[in-house]
């Protein structure tokens, strides 16, 4: 039987786990948008190395607003992350999260959603939201927000063209 997932804060020594899981969890997104998006677009949107990005903004967040986060443990690996945010309208926003490859498809996304939503309405927020792509490479994440209760309201398509 396999150990229930522990949230608790980021800790310093935990970063270097957090960028490795968020760059593995982008990857299959962001070979999704270059095959689509053809060579020459992908670099003007995505110039460098996105996955840095990635991990570099899921790290800032981490550093700048820890109280809004979380880290994932399984059997004392970081497995997993979540950051959120929570709006004077009363929502509260599910942002950056991952689970990492070796811990998919053993319910710790759902876990995490879970668990912010436990926060959210500990915080006093009335609604969740949360945002993701319709391409193919989001499926499980779309899949783990419906399972927890999330509806699609809003969905948008992005559109480019050759000029």
């Amino acid at each position: 039987m396999m150990a229930e997932p522990t949230f608790r804060p980021a800790r310093e020594e935990d970063i270097a786990a957090i960028r490795e899981i968020a760059k593995l969890a982008w990857t299959p997104i962001y070979e999704h948008f270059r095959e689509q998006m053809g060579e020459d677009l992908w670099r003007r949107e995505y110039p460098g190395d996105p996955l840095e990005r990635k991990a570099d903004s899921v790290e800032k967040f981490f550093r700048d607003d820890p109280e809004h986060g979380f880290v994932t443990e399984l059997d004392g690996e970081v497995v997993g992350f979540l950051t959120y945010m929570l709006r004077d309208t009363k929502v509260g926003v599910v942002g950056n999260n991952a689970v990492g490859p070796s811990a998919q498809g053993k319910g710790i996304g759902s876990a995490q959603y879970r668990e912010c939503l436990r926060r959210f309405r500990e915080a006093g927020m009335e609604y969740a939201t949360v945002h993701t792509g319709l391409d193919p490479a989001h499926g499980p994440a779309r899949r783990a927000y419906e399972k927890v209760g999330f509806e699609a309201i809003r969905p948008h398509v992005e559109y480019y063209m050759k000029l």
